[in-house]
């Protein structure tokens, strides 16, 4: 089984082979093109669910490297080499906020990268890039009985809801060919998500007739509805243990100081460890949207509030075996390159091959970030490196030994 393959490999021995050593050593050689194709990826938008300039060019630039490229149904770039079954690499090409101008993405005196996206997710995309390219240049590279499967997937953020990551573990030709994942998000090398943390995400609006503040006080208000539905809400306790947490994100509604609103909604967000803790809480939600609209409607001296609560997203939680291959092989990697690393939990796209009985993990591409989701984000490449190698010799343990049974 590959659990006892992994517990006896001596990296020592891979690093020798000529193949592998010209890999590691571009690496580091070629920092600056890996510097110089970050900042142009990262310059084309890519806002969740509006990938597809961005996909594009990736196809473009994974074809000039010799890789056989196309957009899949779900506008997922994929790219094959070797035969299946496939080691899926991914990083996801979306985020949360886009550059208006190129000039957004800047490199201050200190080569550090700002400008929204140019950690989560633009290091994970130059990490595949980079891998795409050593690949390629690597000579002797030892033979191996699995391929490699690079995909720059759509809509990982928000209410993208996993959707490109979705298609290729369920729809697409490409899902019963899938050995295993490894998904790079984001910067660092200090953690191994083999956790999927889970979320539930709902749009809450209620609707009445609305009027004039003065002429038609008294008819029953949506606003007043969802405020009083929200109050309730956050009231619900939370125990420590699962981890869970709610979160009311967006509130909207009305028209005017002195109109009573004829609708108003919020978009509510409620993560846990736990799939049973995360049901629990939604029916905290219903029962506190039900009580609102009871006690607004009988407030109301006429007309009547409506409510609706709408799932727009559903990430499930799952977890990965302590003693998965996949996550000794990646334990063996940080020993050898000197990392010091821990099991976390978090919500990425691993969260779906997890749920499916995939072998998966979610790491770093290298590097520092931070500011991640906001218009101050910033990335320092110091480092890069060192991610990039742990990337590589864990597809290299994985292309030979394989992820383990699903």
């Amino acid at each position: 089984m590959a659990v006892d393959a992994a517990a006896g490999i001596d990296i020592n021995e891979w690093t020798a082979l000529r193949g592998v050593r010209d890999g590691l050593m571009w690496f580091t050689r070629e920092k600056q093109w890996i510097n110089e194709i970050h900042l142009a990826l990262c310059r084309i938008p890519a806002p969740t669910l509006l990938e597809q300039e961005r996909a594009t060019w990736f196809v473009d630039q994974l074809r000039a490297l010799g890789w056989d490229a196309a957009l899949d149904r779900a506008g997922n770039v994929t790219a094959a080499f070797g035969e299946p079954p496939y080691v899926a690499l991914t990083a996801h090409l979306d985020t949360v906020l886009a550059p208006r101008q190129a000039d957004e993405i800047s490199v201050d005196g200190d080569g550090r990268f700002h400008g929204p996206g140019v950690a989560d997710n633009g290091a994970g995309l130059a990490a595949l890039l980079a891998m795409a390219r050593a690949w390629k240049v690597s000579r002797d590279m030892p033979e191996l009985p699995r391929g490699l499967l690079l995909v720059a997937n759509v809509a990982e953020e928000g209410e993208g809801n996993l959707a490109g990551m979705r298609y290729l573990c369920r729809q697409s030709p490409l899902a019963k060919k899938i050995d295993s994942f490894v998904v790079i998000d984001g910067a660092d090398t200090g953690h191994i998500t083999t956790r999927g943390l889970g979320s539930r995400r709902f749009e809450l609006s209620f609707t009445g007739p609305g009027g004039h503040s003065w002429s038609d006080y008294g008819v029953a208000n949506p606003l007043h509805a969802l405020c009083r539905a929200v109050s309730l809400f956050s009231d619900t306790r939370v125990a420590s243990t699962p981890k869970s947490a709610l979160n009311v994100g967006v509130i909207e509604g009305g028209a005017s100081i002195n109109a009573i609103a004829q609708s108003a909604r919020a978009k509510i967000d409620i993560r846990s460890e736990s799939n049973e803790k995360m049901d629990e809480i939604v029916s905290a939600l219903e029962s506190a949207v039900e009580r609102a609209r009871d006690f607004e409607n009988q407030r109301a001296g006429r007309g009547k509030v409506v409510s609706k609560l709408k799932e727009i997203g559903s990430r499930p939680a799952a977890a990965l075996p302590e003693d998965a291959a996949i996550l000794q092989f990646v334990r063996a990697a940080d020993a050898h390159l000197g990392i010091r690393s821990r099991a976390d939990c978090a919500s990425t796209d691993a969260n779906v091959p997890l749920s499916l009985g995939f072998p998966a993990i979610a790491i770093g591409a290298g590097g520092a970030g931070g500011g991640a989701h906001t218009t101050n984000e910033w990335y320092r490449h110091e480092g890069r490196d060192l991610g990039l190698k742990r990337i590589f010799l864990t597809l290299l343990l994985l292309m030979r030994y394989g992820g383990g049974a699903r």
